[in-house]
């Protein structure tokens, strides 16, 4: 250290926050730090000119009237404003931002030194609460909307103080820091002197200033003006641009501020934009697609404005228009004259019976009279050469509707109206139901496979938290403009069907590409909003003026922006009041809900309750749960939804699949009659989980030799032990039966006990399916953890709460009594059963007490 040169310690001076700790090293390094010049250049360059005299002053014990000159010499930022603050903190006469001792730490002759050169420079210096610099700004700010005749502060005031006293924010913690680029977009003509005096806007600051420069004007501004400034503000400093995002939100405003409206339309014809403004608002147009805002009738009209100055050809976007004038026509009951008036007026006419599609299967779009009406009379042709669609075309274009609906899971009203209009379309939903969404256990994936990664089922899903699911079908909307919706029909067969799900999307949101093969625009120009111009300028007035320094392009205020309507209806909730709950229909939906653990569904079918206690549940009103739902969600690996466990132990019925709990007197008998009988095999049997359960449960209190069936009855909606009616077939049975077996007690088991033994066998297949797993990673060497699904982990958790309650629910029947030697009433008879040993401790009872 005592080798470097003086130059290389003064680097080292510079780059340290605080230097005096490197100062009592040696008392070489303590003089260097002595040195006027050291010192002066230490806060230049350190804090650089604009911070230096601010700083400076904090450190009154390195202050001395030669430092002072070298700074003011060397081109730090002097301001009359600093002075101000300088000596009214000095002297307690007002109470600042400043928190800290500062300036009063300067000795006094030091400080008055200081105050002769600012009077050298500036002349008398008004001292007076208010009447400094940055309480002149800041009136001048809250007096912006008064008119001329009535403000206190003009902008020639704020330009003086600018050009002659060099006013400028002196630190980041000034709060005048945060507020002097709003005044910039209130006034530009102040940017050149704020720069010149050292002012940098900062590219935080950019969408906030241009908003006030695009905001809606009430006096003589014309859109030249509003144009002009933007350009000498663009001119000034290269990060100054108009983004993306505050030209949307201009755009979203093109009905009520004309003048910015028209202002960024010169801009794009001059180019003095950085991308094209008719790319821009077909972009904006898109996010209209699946979002609420849509339904909206001023948002509409905002829309047609839009499409109308730049008109396009992408589908999509002439598909948002269209369902905007189709909501605002059926909101306002247009008749089909005025419609199709306006849709010609809009260059959108004329339509096909693929748009009529697209607009009834939008998620917004919740009644089909409007449409309908439209294409009975302006789409297609009939056979007798009149404009529209027939009645079998329109009645196929309803079916489809219906169809695609069922997918979507905002559109049960729509569903009901459908089904109220037109009531041979309920065979056609049943039909669809029962053809195309039943889920075999054996074409789940399994959850080693990838495809169980992303699988999901198509009815039933969250939509307000996962999406709508398959809403628009990809070559609809690019493809050619053929009026043969209907032949979508007839692609349910075969090789056509898969076709058919293939062109579907699968995922949980439509892909709104630019299909124009326009470039990306860059992620500097900013993201597009649907907010106006007119919100986010409130928001910015009315956040925190210290945080407004830390914004980036965030959206939190996007109230427009969900992707279903405000007072939805689920297609599952609308198919379980529809058909009931001891329905096929139902009991698919409540399939698919299972797998995509959608709550709100669950809760609808399996929770509903007599009261507001949980106590009044009764199963009577539920849609039944089975076996399959667990077996499903084993091959998956996902933990069942609470809601299962919890009718388990309300007393849940035990099916196996829908098959044993489908009422015979539901609304889709005739169908599901005729699939069962087509479907049954001629000699059914009890799946083998029942005979291994059987096993598992038995193996509780005795062993068994192996026994077969001796029942093909698969319903196990079997009443409690205590029933009368149990009791007294039991009786009318036990009379029939041999003497021999007339000391056999008969015990059926409770539904509870059905779940536990059945759940039970499939828990232990998990569990080896697990160790199997984890026995070939281990021979294979490979450095995987094998973790237990998390089924499996639920499954733990759950089995052992059950079978408390399954032994308290007995033990509170019949008593402290030992169930070892009570046998199912299809036990082998012949069969000997013998007792296993008792785990349990036995303690040596002492004649004459505790040992101890």
């Amino acid at each position: 250290m005592h080798r470097l040169c003086d130059e290389i310690i003064q680097l080292i001076f510079y780059e340290l926050p605080d230097p005096s700790h490197l100062t009592l090293v040696s008392r070489r390094l303590y003089s260097f730090s002595k040195d006027p010049y050291v010192r002066a250049h230490y806060f230049l360059s350190h804090y650089g000119p604009a911070e230096a005299v601010f700083q400076a002053l904090g450190r009154g014990k390195v202050l001395t009237e030669r430092v002072i000159d070298i700074l003011l010499s060397s081109g730090a930022h002097l301001s009359r404003y600093l002075v101000q603050i300088a000596m009214h903190h000095y002297f307690h006469t007002q109470t600042h931002f400043i928190r800290t001792p500062w300036v009063r730490n300067v000795p006094f002759g030091v400080f008055v030194y200081f105050m002769r050169k600012a009077h050298e420079k500036y002349g008398d210096i008004p001292r007076g609460k208010g009447e400094d610099d940055g309480s002149l700004f800041m009136t001048f700010l809250k007096e912006n909307r008064f008119p001329s005749h009535l403000k206190s502060v003009t902008w020639e005031n704020i330009m003086e103080i600018l050009e002659r006293y060099k006013f400028m924010p002196f630190s980041n913690r000034d709060p005048i820091m945060a507020q002097f680029p709003l005044i910039l977009a209130i006034e530009p003509r102040l940017l050149p002197a704020a720069v010149e005096n050292g002012f940098r806007m900062d590219y935080k600051y950019r969408d906030f200033v241009f908003r006030k420069m695009f905001e809606r004007h009430t006096g003589d501004t014309s859109a030249d003006d509003v144009a002009q400034n933007i350009r000498e503000l663009c001119k000034l400093d290269p990060t100054m641009f108009v983004t993306r995002t505050v030209a949307a939100e201009v755009c979203m405003e093109s009905k009520y501020n004309d003048v910015g409206y028209a202002a960024l339309k010169q801009l794009d014809k001059s180019g003095d934009l950085r991308f094209e403004l008719r790319i821009l608002i077909e972009d904006l147009l898109k996010t209209f697609l699946t979002t609420r805002a849509i339904s909206h009738n001023a948002t509409g009209d905002i829309l047609r404005q839009l499409y109308s100055d730049y008109p396009s050809t992408d589908p999509t976007v002439r598909l948002v228009v269209i369902i905007a004038i189709f909501i605002s026509a059926e909101n306002s009951r247009t008749s089909t004259s005025q419609l199709h008036t306006i849709l010609e007026a809009t260059v959108l006419a004329p339509l096909t019976k693929r748009d009529a599609y697209n607009i009834l299967i939008n998620p917004f779009v919740e009644k089909y009279s409007a449409v309908l009406e439209y294409a009975r009379q302006e789409i297609g042709f009939k056979e007798d050469g009149s404009k529209g669609l027939s009645a079998s075309d329109a009645r196929g274009l309803l079916e489809e509707v219906a169809r695609k609906c069922l997918q979507i899971g905002c559109k049960g009203k729509l569903l009901s109206r459908l089904f109220e209009g037109f009531p041979p379309i309920q065979e056609i939903v049943i039909t669809e139901v029962l053809e195309h969404y039943q889920i075999r256990l054996e074409d789940v994936p399994t959850w080693e496979e990838d495809a169980s990664k992303g699988y999901g089922a198509k009815l039933g899903r969250d939509f307000a938290r996962n999406g709508l699911g398959e809403v628009l079908v990809s070559d609809y909307l690019t493809g050619d403009d053929s009026d043969e919706v209907g032949s979508i029909e007839g692609e349910d067969e075969g090789e056509q069907g898969e076709n058919r799900s293939q062109a579907r999307m699968d995922v949980d949101e439509p892909v709104l590409c630019n299909d124009h093969g326009h470039e990306a625009a860059p992620p500097d120009l900013g993201e597009i909003s649907q907010e106006s111009l007119t919100t986010m300028i409130r928001q910015d007035e009315l956040a925190p003026s210290r945080s407004r320094r830390r914004w980036f392009y965030t959206f939190s205020y996007e109230s427009g922006k969900a992707n279903y309507p405000q007072d939805a209806l689920p297609v599952a909730k609308w198919a379980l009041n529809q058909f009931g709950t001891r329905s096929k229909v139902a009991a698919t939906f409540l399939t698919h809900a299972v797998i995509n653990d959608n709550n709100q569904i669950l809760g609808s079918y399996l929770m509903k309750m007599t009261d507001s206690n949980f106590s009044a549940y009764r199963i009577d009103l539920q849609v039944p749960i089975t076996l399959k739902h667990f077996q499903i969600l084993a091959r998956l690996g996902k933990a069942p939804n609470y809601c299962l466990y919890h009718c388990i132990e309300s007393g849940a019925d035990f099916y196996f699949d829908e098959d044993d709990c489908i009422s015979k007197n539901g609304p889709a008998k005739d169908l599901i009659s005729a699939r069962a009988v087509k479907n049954e095999p001629s000699n059914p049997t009890i799946p083998a989980s029942t005979s291994s359960s059987a096993n598992a449960s038995s193996s509780r209190g005795r062993k068994r030799p192996r026994r077969t069936a001796t029942t093909n009855v698969r319903s196990y909606a079997i009443p409690d032990s205590d029933d009368d009616t149990i009791m007294s077939s039991d009786t009318a049975s036990s009379s029939r039966r041999p003497p021999s077996q007339l000391h056999k007690r008969v015990i059926r088991k409770s539904n509870l006990q059905l779940w536990v033994q059945h759940l039970t066998v499939l828990h232990k297949a998990e569990q080896k399916k697990f160790k199997d797993g984890k026995k070939r990673a281990e021979a294979e060497g490979v450095p995987v953890r094998c973790s237990k699904t998390p089924f499996l982990k639920s499954l733990t958790t759950n089995l052992r709460a059950l079978r408390k309650l399954e032994v308290e629910s007995r033990t509170k029947l019949n008593g402290h009594e030992d169930y070892a030697d009570e046998v199912d009433d299809d036990d082998d008879d012949d069969s000997e059963f013998t007792l296993r040993p008792s785990k349990r401790k036995k303690h040596f009872a002492y004649p004459f007490g505790s040992m101890f």
